[in-house]
């Protein structure tokens, strides 16, 4: 199975939610490069039961998976889009604390070699409530596996930001003006293909 296939879609509102999302990621479920679905299906309704809102939906083509599977998918470039909803009013700060304190981070790691490229979008006009984003941040990085490692970012913060309460505190900050956040990876389609 490779992730290309794949479909991983969830909202999470507060960092404990986030937390218990991450239950469902690859690092519980990678075994030996193949995807349990049994093991999946055990951690979000774990997740569930311990009341948390933060898994919105997991979606899964018939052949989708995270575990990089051997083979020439294993070098190519992987796709993640961010999705954030701000509360009213609140986007044009929700960006601005963004570009002070993680594009910079997210800077780094292109430097380092794990992202190739790093985009940012917002939608022209208003949606609905239902479908509104505000933010659509593009991260490419460089493979499956290197997108869903568990990658500390804590000594680039720290080398970038000396004064770490202060990036703390707006941190924290950013994620209390906002209303969702849901990451979708994504594939190109061929459309030229018969």
């Amino acid at each position: 199975m490779t992730p290309e296939n794949g479909i991983f879609l969830w909202k999470a509102f507060s960092r404990d939610e986030r937390s218990l999302a991450r239950i469902a990621t690859t690092r519980q479920i990678r075994k030996g490069g193949t995807l349990h679905v049994d093991e999946l299906i055990r951690n979000i309704f774990r997740a569930l039961a311990m009341g948390s809102l933060a898994i919105g939906a997991l979606i899964f083509s018939s052949s989708a998976g995270f575990a990089q599977a051997p083979g020439k998918a294993a070098d190519k470039p992987y796709v993640i889009e961010y999705y954030y909803k701000a509360k009213w009013g609140f986007a044009d700060e929700f960006i601005r604390l963004f570009r002070k304190n993680h594009y910079p981070v997210l800077k780094k790691q292109i430097e380092i070699g794990r992202i190739l490229q790093v985009s940012g979008t917002a939608p022209r006009f208003h949606n609905t409530e239902d479908g509104r984003w505000d933010y659509r941040i593009t991260i490419v990085f460089k493979n499956a596996q290197t997108a869903f490692e568990d990658f500390d970012s804590e000594p680039i913060t720290k080398e970038l930001y000396p004064d770490q309460e202060t990036f703390k505190k707006e941190e924290q900050h950013r994620f209390e003006i906002l209303l969702a956040h849901w990451d979708l990876p994504i594939t190109s389609v061929d459309l030229e293909r018969k």
